[in-house]
């Protein structure tokens, strides 16, 4: 019996994989998350495998067992990421509720906070809560992602400007040069 694994190219073996595993995966996934996330999942877990393809084990049975496993770890990295949003969400919200009413101004702006960040996106929290409440650099931010530190500043970017659009804040337009100024205030007369 030759081994389905054991193709010749990169591709024709993924295709292996991916024939033998891929329904197998689907039930396993569908078991443990909505049956709506089970192909995301699965997807990801493919994907990894791809990345990995050198580290498949060439048996089928345990390259099985193998893709059984990422499969698992993408579901916990899934279900540790929805806790972390809601981890953070209730910080932010504890935050929120720790001042005292003689400090009306600044209640009124942290919960102007709350209510502007559960309407952010998630990527757009996760940037900004690596850069301020992590207090991590672009580039440390950027290796947590697994982005370019460019890639990052712009992320993050994007996020404050989404913040200040949630918040209401409007972009300041720039003082226009003196010398216009003084020409307009000549040609008004």
């Amino acid at each position: 019996m030759s081994n389905p694994l054991g193709g010749v190219s990169r591709a024709s073996r993924f295709v292996a994989l991916y024939e033998a595993t891929y329904v197998d995966l689907m039930r396993f996934a569908q078991r443990r998350v909505p049956e709506t996330q089970a192909e995301d999942v699965v997807g990801e877990a493919l994907l990894v495998a791809w990345r990995r393809l050198d580290e498949v084990p060439a048996h089928l049975p345990d390259a099985r067992a193998w893709m059984f496993g990422i499969v698992r770890n993408t579901i916990l990295n899934t279900h540790r990421g929805v806790r972390r949003q809601q981890a953070l969400a209730v910080r932010l919200a504890e935050s929120t509720a720790a001042w005292s009413p003689d400090d009306a101004d600044l209640v009124t702006r942290r919960v102007d906070l709350a209510r502007a960040w559960e309407r952010l996106s998630a990527v757009h929290q996760e940037a900004l809560a690596l850069a301020v409440i992590d207090d991590l650099s672009a580039r440390q931010a950027a290796a947590v992602l697994g982005i370019t530190a460019v890639a990052f500043r712009l992320r993050l970017s994007r996020a404050r400007h989404a913040l200040r659009a949630q918040l209401g804040h409007r972009a300041k337009p720039a003082a226009a040069p003196a010398g216009l100024i003084e020409r307009q205030n000549y040609e008004a007369r």
